[in-house]
């Protein structure tokens, strides 16, 4: 039986281990999570969703971020990466190193078998403590659906679902509109 202590990290221990690291992983009250490589499905829904915003946002201030965009929840010390993010306005970073994010307008996450849970749940749960968030949309990359959450002026998220391939999902937050048939384009489910 081991008895050895954990060895819990400062945030700026993680940040100088992570910017070094070619795996990516999250942190979260002094530790390192290491993330989980993607598949197909997974990977084409983030490419064919961040082409749609990039379309759209391309001559706006907007910005979006796929994959490698470091976030942090200021108020429950949580960095982690999520699928997409996209910031309307001037974005604010950590540093000067500008690969720490602080203010998202919309986080989107693909969910993985592995991942579902966490996305809707506790994830879920420090992204709604970032002021700046003001929609949440989940993607599932098993079967065509999407969740979209958005924050109510009372605090409250109001969650609108589509699962037809004829289905759009109007992002107001960031002015797009993405649709499920573009998202969905070259996805093929496993039997």
């Amino acid at each position: 039986m081991s008895t050895q202590a954990k060895v819990f990290l400062t945030p700026e221990q993680y940040l100088d281990i992570e910017r070094q690291a070619e795996r990516k992983s999250e942190y979260w009250q002094g530790e390192m999570f290491a993330m989980a490589g993607a598949g197909e499905p997974h990977n084409l829904l983030v490419t064919s969703i961040s082409a749609q915003f990039y379309v759209q946002l391309r001559s706006s201030v907007s910005r979006t971020y796929a994959h490698d965009m470091r976030v942090r929840i200021t108020a429950t010390g949580l960095y982690t990466y999520p699928d997409i993010v996209v910031v309307c306005g001037a974005p604010q970073f950590l540093d000067g190193r500008r690969d720490t994010l602080l203010n998202p307008t919309l986080i989107v996450e693909v969910l993985s078998p592995s991942t579902e849970a966490y996305d809707r749940g506790r994830k879920f749960e420090h992204y709604q403590s970032i002021d700046s968030l003001k929609q949440y949309l989940l993607v599932a990359s098993e079967r065509v659906h999407a969740d979209l959450f958005t924050r109510q002026p009372g605090g409250q998220w109001l969650l609108t679902a589509a699962s037809s391939i004829e289905d759009a999902m109007d992002l107001e937050s960031v002015g797009c509109r993405i649709t499920l048939r573009d998202s969905y384009e070259r996805v093929e489910f496993s039997s």
